[in-house]
């Protein structure tokens, strides 16, 4: 018999209110275990571009990649197409789930390349249909199909670069929409004995765990970190009272920051894309009813508005301590303009590269006694109210002031974070060149 390899790729199979795609994932892993296939890597969980006004809730596709005997090749197929009808919200309006079936080991450089658009920008469904008919693949469509976009984007992001892991816990069905069953204070001791290995398991500032979902969605929680061991390990420390149905170990690239993109010059920012980008702050920060700060930046080229809301913490904090002159590289969405809304960048982190000189003048101090002196006038010098000294030549003095923020990075609170952005954790963290098609050992299914 041939042994063949073949990558399956899906999205879009959930909705605002029940399902997950990850749990769709969780089943075909045990389904297509059953038919004797043999992982190549650990499933991909491919968060998209945050951006996109249709995701549901953290535009994440997914992508199993297996070996398997061909003569069980359309029992693998009717797997993966039956589970994602089965566990779609197909009722809701907004929900087109879609599947990619690519064999072969090879992923063509058209799929690589549509995925980092994906993930960086906004792609069409007709834009994926012309690839998979040039490559040959396979796709299957409910609705719209929108999902397709995500199946084929999850098959072309290899993780070559940089990339995590995350252990997702799944909850017994007669338990979905009921509270969670996570003990808090072992989330607090999990994260503090495996720091800085995993992250974003709470946040720190409001003393919040954030590991847990609020929906009505499958999942109980989701611990993140650096290696597979890891986070099973972290597991292992979490106190739960209720069951675990099934669990999974996920390879994403979920804290790297795969999905900001540089742009040379703010002139050709687009909507609902995330850019890095250099530039001068142009107007003092404001803030604006719910403690939002909002602040003007330039380049040679365009100017466009700065948003730090509320839940980003630190950063809005250091935000509206800003002064008009200062030099910064600022990462966030880029969010629309409307007829009272100008283009603006959402925050999710801002390095102050050169802070300016915030610069006050004043009267000068009497040299007799000591006392702040007086103004007599414009050009008509100053006087002391204290022992009457009198200059008609002394001018106001200079004083540069000391600044509240200096040069860093700062990045929003762990409880705003989206599931791309790199947290401070993980600096210096970043694995390179990885190889992505290695096989999987000690893999385990409880």
């Amino acid at each position: 018999m041939t042994e063949k390899t073949m990558h399956i790729g899906f999205d879009d199979t959930d909705s605002t209110r029940k399902g997950c795609t990850t749990y769709v994932a969780a089943l075909l892993v045990e389904k297509l275990q059953k038919l004797n296939a043999e992982f190549i890597d650990y499933p991909n969980l491919i968060r998209l571009n945050p951006n996109v006004p249709w995701k549901t809730r953290g535009n994440g596709a997914l992508c199993l990649r297996i070996r398997y005997n061909e003569n069980v090749e359309n029992q693998i197929k009717e797997a993966v197409i039956d589970t994602v009808e089965e566990q779609s919200d197909l009722d809701f309006k907004k929900t087109d789930p879609g599947i990619v079936f690519l064999e072969g080991s090879t992923i063509p450089r058209a799929v690589t390349i549509f995925a980092q658009n994906t993930i960086v920008g906004v792609v069409t469904l007709n834009a994926a249909l012309k690839i998979l008919a040039k490559i040959g693949a396979e796709a299957v469509g409910f609705k719209k199909g929108r999902g397709i976009i995500g199946g084929l984007a999850a098959i072309g992001e290899t993780l070559q670069k940089d990339y995590t892991y995350e252990f997702l816990a799944y909850r017994t069905p007669e338990n979905w929409g009921l509270d969670r069953g996570v003990d808090k204070d072992s989330i607090f001791s999990m994260d503090e004995a495996t720091s800085p290995y995993t992250f974003n398991n709470v946040d720190p500032e409001k003393r919040r765990v954030i590991i847990t979902p609020r929906g009505p969605d499958p999942i109980l929680f989701g611990i993140r970190g650096e290696t597979p061991e890891i986070v099973k390990k972290a597991f292992g420390m979490v106190r739960l009272s209720e069951p675990v149905e099934r669990w999974v170990v996920f390879r994403t690239n979920q804290g790297t920051d795969a999905h900001l993109k540089r742009a040379e010059i703010l002139r050709k920012i687009k909507p609902y894309t995330s850019v890095i980008a250099r530039a001068t702050v142009s107007k003092k920060p404001k803030i604006v009813p719910t403690r939002h700060v909002i602040f003007s930046v330039t380049d040679e080229t365009a100017e466009v508005d700065c948003a730090a809301y509320e839940p980003t913490g630190v950063l809005r904090k250091t935000a509206s301590k800003l002064i008009i002159g200062d030099c910064l590289e600022i990462c966030g969405g880029v969010r629309f303009s409307t007829r009272s809304r100008p283009l603006t960048i959402n925050l999710e982190k801002m390095r102050l590269l050169r802070p300016a000189q915030e610069i006050v003048f004043q009267n000068p101090t009497c040299p007799e006694c000591g006392k702040r002196l007086k103004s007599m006038g414009t050009n008509k010098g100053f006087r002391c109210e204290k022992c009457g000294f009198r200059n008609s030549s002394l001018e106001k003095v200079r004083i540069v002031l000391k600044r509240e923020v200096g040069k860093g990075l700062y990045i929003t609170s762990a409880r705003s974070q989206r599931h791309l952005t790199k947290p401070f954790k993980r600096y210096g963290m970043e694995k390179r060149n990885a190889d992505a098609n290695r096989l999987i050992e000690n893999w385990h299914w409880p």
